[in-house]
């Protein structure tokens, strides 16, 4: 086997490799040696069938795969003696097309090699972490929120008209071609309107009843109603209004803390300033971390395979004009070029990219199956009832694995680089963790 460079210019490389007949043909000869023992055929013993005859047989066949297995080989013995990683799949292909058993097989080998990565003096970089404890004020805001959203609801004064947000509790009986129908009377029914739990068109007639008034309702079912005798027809309600009750939001106290499974309100104060500060650690972070990625991206420097550079301009153009045109969903579109900018953008990326796996890999950072397990089951979560057909889908697909992958491990490094690099504490309010992570995300 013969291997020659042909293209040495920054990243790229090329290398023209020549298997010679007689190496094939003894690739294939070793095989059929190999298999004979094994072979039956008619007027044969098991194992006595000659060789001529197994060549005649199977040797196109095992011809092919000789021809796969050497040129399989000399790619892993090159990227093995020359230490090149691909940046993407080497492009393989045979030149001498017209070739016919007998003949040397000639192929053209090119790719992209991933750069060296410089080392970084990790314990060199300085960062400020963001602390912001919750106070009183921001407690109180929260527990607000829960009672608004835990609200009650009292009796409105005699004559008050109903309004949107209001509780109407009322008896109705459903009727299709004046014939009550199943499942569409009810008694005392407390009814929130714009809670949309109606059918379309329902509750907004109730808005301006009163108390003891009755009211006939008229709208039609959905064409795809799940009842299918009930699809597409006309109903009449016939309601009785019993009660008008606006909402409340409901009092801070103890009964409101065991609403949300705390023991009293001193436990629930405690629950909601611990998950506070957890939610402003974790922006403190997403800043840390950002500020840590300008910082590498100003002090690391290296070729970049265009390959990658031209594939993630392309995919950051791709998603922000979808951003910008959210109306179309599939992708027929018209051609999408990158801009300068998309492309300086996409230079941070991928030098961030290979300098956190170079990091990661040096490191023995590792995602666990437990860490992506969690990870799968979190985006389940947006699935619900078809968790696990998704679960299966990304068992079986190795490329949703690797979008699933590929942020734990990101964060893992960042973490180990955390650990290394300097780090001191700056006690900020709310509001000034607020403007960092607006200005972070403005740019």
């Amino acid at each position: 086997m013969q291997v020659t460079e042909t293209m040495n210019e920054g990243l790229k490389r090329g290398y023209a490799i020549k298997v010679s007949a007689a190496e094939l043909e003894g690739k294939v000869n070793e095989k059929l040696a190999e298999a004979q023992p094994e072979i039956e055929m008619k007027g044969f013993r098991k194992g006595k069938v000659p060789m001529p005859l197994l060549k005649k047989q199977f040797g196109q066949r095992l011809m092919g795969e000789a021809m796969q297995e050497t040129i399989d080989g000399a790619m892993s013995k090159h990227f093995e003696d020359s230490g090149d990683r691909p940046a993407l799949q080497p492009e393989v292909r045979m030149t001498n097309e017209d070739w016919k058993e007998g003949d040397d097989v000639e192929v053209s080998l090119s790719y992209e090699a991933l750069p060296e990565i410089p080392e970084v003096d990790l314990k060199s970089i300085t960062l400020e972490k963001l602390v912001v404890k919750a106070g009183d004020e921001d407690i109180e805001e929260a527990l607000g929120n829960l009672a608004e959203t835990a609200q009650d609801f009292e009796p409105r004064d005699e004559g008050s008209k109903a309004e949107d947000g209001d509780q109407v509790v009322m008896d109705f009986v459903g009727k299709v071609d004046g014939e009550a129908f199943e499942g569409g009377s009810a008694e005392d029914y407390p009814l929130v309107l714009g809670s949309n739990s109606f059918i379309p068109g329902f509750e907004e007639q109730l808005v301006g009843v009163t108390t003891g008034e009755e009211k006939a309702v008229t709208v039609n079912f959905p064409e795809d109603y799940q009842a299918e005798h009930l699809a597409g027809k006309e109903a009449v309600f016939d309601c009785t209004i019993k009660e008008v009750k606006k909402p409340v939001a409901a009092k801070i106290d103890d009964e409101l803390a065991k609403k949300f499974g705390a023991e009293d309100l001193d436990a629930l104060k405690t629950q909601i300033g611990e998950r506070l500060e957890a939610e402003y650690a974790g922006a403190a972070r997403a800043v840390m971390k950002r500020t840590l990625l300008d910082e590498l991206d100003k002090i690391v420097n290296f070729e970049l395979p265009p390959s990658l550079v031209d594939a993630e301009a392309g995919q950051i153009a791709h998603q922000l004009w979808h951003d910008e045109n959210p109306d179309v969903q599939g992708h027929d579109h018209p051609e999408i070029t990158p801009t300068e900018e998309h492309t300086r953008l996409a230079e941070r990326r991928v030098r961030l990219g290979l300098l956190l796996a170079e990091l990661g890999q040096k490191a023995e950072v590792q995602v666990s199956d437990a860490e992506m397990t969690q990870a799968i089951m979190n985006q389940a979560r947006q699935y619900p009832g078809q968790e696990r057909q998704f679960f299966e889908f990304v068992q079986q697909n190795q490329q949703m694995q690797q979008q699933l992958r590929a942020p734990l491990f990101e964060d893992k490094v960042v973490d180990y680089v955390f650990e290394l690099a300097t780090i001191t504490d700056k006690t900020v309010s709310k509001d000034e963790l607020q403007k960092a992570v607006e200005a972070m995300e403005e740019e």
